[in-house]
């Protein structure tokens, strides 16, 4: 029992990390449902008599509830603090994957994903939160590339363990069980989380542990203000542009591209879209440190963003490549996609502390725009570009239709690439509160 004349000490790593952990349990669960649908494809399209187009935008409704939330996600993460926003999420998305896994029809999927992408939109934003109360500032970055370790391990999971679940036991049965999971976590993160360590009786990273000046101003007023820092305005469009056409290959159109072009059974098509995953999740943290290491942004990103170009151009090239070469293209592009992490730090170090979790909403709904659009408008020009062959009555899309379909998203990287070029070096030194 501490003295209460005593000056509060910082928490321990091994309790603040213990903390911090099972927010990162619920961002592994948002990881895992928003690639599910890749390794379920063909029992979707044939349940609920579905095309790509439709496909597409099934797995969509993930997306577009996950951006819509994150400026409240923000605001709320500010406001109320991230246990009790962790916790409702997780309710939310037990709800909602139920739903998806008992769904009769397309309308009932499309709700129950819906709900899963609004409620597991928080488990990021809220994660850096607590990354800001319970770890010290020079392992921000590193929090946030290990978060997307930790997150990615779930997209593993909807990998080849969930192909081989779903052959065992079905895709409903599967889900449910998820849904049951999740119901855990949530449990967990109610009765062990704490917003700040004082809560605990410690001492807090944070510089304002008891608030911020951002809620006594409006939603509107603080992205306002957030965008009147050029760095959140640009570092807004910029990781979309390397997460689309990650997550539309990954999360969605890898499996069958694999299937069809490399004729590869779908656990060893999934098996090669998880290695693209894991080498993600190794990305992350490898350039959060990198980047803290170096002191500098800016030229990481831009480096990064033209070797991604290179790599998802030639993957598309043509469509012979080894099998050895095939998984170096699908490593590179994991592994340097890692880059995106250190947008969160970037852009926390461009405004102030009182915007936390309306800048890192701002940015993560940046982020998450990339794989929304991306998924879909892959799914309509496949769809556009069908010459009417069939197998087992499931559409099978040409190689040149792939290659249309995925050079429009990376259309956006290149855009993206241009963009970070106008952003401002912080080296790494947080936001000066006064000015």
């Amino acid at each position: 029992m501490k003295n209460a004349a005593e000056t509060p000490q910082l928490p321990s790593l091994r309790l603040s990390w213990t903390i911090w952990s099972l927010g990162a349990l619920f961002y592994l669960i948002s990881f895992f449902q928003r690639v599910a649908p890749a390794v379920i494809t063909t029992e979707l399209m044939t349940d609920f008599a579905i095309h790509a187009a439709a496909l597409g935008n099934l797995s969509g409704f993930y997306f577009y509830s996950y951006v819509a939330m994150q400026v409240p996600t923000g605001i709320l993460a500010d406001r109320w603090g991230p246990r009790k926003l962790l916790t409702l999420g997780c309710a939310v998305a037990t709800l909602g994957t139920l739903l998806f896994a008992l769904a009769p029809n397309i309308l009932w999927a499309s709700a129950g994903r819906l709900l899963i992408g609004g409620s597991v939109a928080v488990a990021f934003v809220a994660l850096l939160k607590l990354s800001a109360h319970w770890l010290p500032q020079k392992r921000y970055a590193l929090a946030s590339g290990l978060a997307l370790c930790i997150g990615v391990t779930g997209a593993v999971f909807a990998g080849v363990p969930l192909r081989l679940l779903v052959d065992a036991f079905g895709w409903r049965s599967t889900m449910a069980f998820s849904a049951l999971f999740t119901l855990i976590v949530c449990a967990l993160i109610w009765l062990y989380v704490r917003d700040d360590p004082s809560e605990k009786g410690w001492a807090s990273h944070h510089p304002n542990p008891q608030g911020s000046a951002q809620a006594t101003i409006g939603i509107w007023a603080g992205v306002r203000r957030a965008f009147t820092y050029r760095n959140i305005l640009l570092l807004l469009w910029v990781p979309g542009g390397i997460v689309g056409p990650l997550l539309a290959f990954a999360g969605l159109w890898g499996v069958p591209f694999l299937q069809t072009h490399y004729d590869m059974p779908a656990t060893s098509a999934a098996a090669y879209c998880s290695l693209l995953m894991i080498a993600w999740a190794v990305g992350g943290p490898l350039f959060g440190w990198l980047s803290d290491h170096l002191g500098r942004r800016k030229p990481i990103y831009v480096a990064s963003a033209l070797i991604l170009l290179v790599c998802w151009v030639s993957l598309f090239w043509h469509n012979d490549w080894s099998a050895i070469m095939l998984g170096v293209l699908l490593t590179t592009i994991g592994l340097v996609s890692g880059v995106m992490v250190i947008s969160f730090a970037f852009a926390r170090e461009s405004a102030p502390s009182a915007l936390t979790g309306t800048v890192s909403g701002l940015i993560n709904m940046g982020v998450m725009m990339g794989p929304m659009i991306m998924q879909p408008a892959v799914g309509v020009l496949l769809d556009r570009l069908w010459q009417g062959d069939l197998s087992e009555g499931v559409r099978v899309y040409t190689f040149d239709a792939f290659q249309s379909a995925f050079f429009a998203a990376i259309a956006w990287l290149a855009i993206s690439t241009v963009l970070i070029a106008f952003t401002r070096e912080t080296h790494c030194r947080r936001f000066p509160e006064a000015s």
